[in-house]
């Protein structure tokens, strides 16, 4: 074989070799594109459900704090009541004694 037909072939195959490593490159910056767009798309996601998680535990709180009020107001009104059913008692104990025609026992 002649010098000149040795080195043509060394040239192609040294092409060859290049075009090997460009297109295997540029496939991994492809897929390394692609995991990079994915993870955008993940944290994208994680980003909206942290609003609503954040949206909900808010509305959790807030009706919390409502139950908490609405049971520190029946709270007070149970409290009246017994004051009110008190004052009935001793009005009623009152009438007892004041009236004359009362059934008492001596």
């Amino acid at each position: 074989m002649s010098t000149g037909l040795w080195i043509v072939i060394i040239v192609a195959v040294l092409i060859v070799l290049a075009l090997l490593v460009w297109t295997s490159t540029r496939a991994r910056h492809r897929r390394l594109d692609a995991r990079r767009d994915e993870a955008r798309e993940i944290r994208r996601e994680a980003e909206v459900r942290g609003a609503e998680a954040d949206r909900i535990a808010a509305e959790a709180e807030e009706r919390a704090a409502r139950a908490r009020q609405e049971e520190a107001k029946a709270r007070e009104q149970a409290a009246r009541a017994e004051e009110h059913k008190q004052e009935a008692e001793a009005h009623r104990e009152r009438a007892e004694a004041v009236d004359p025609d009362a059934d008492r026992r001596e």
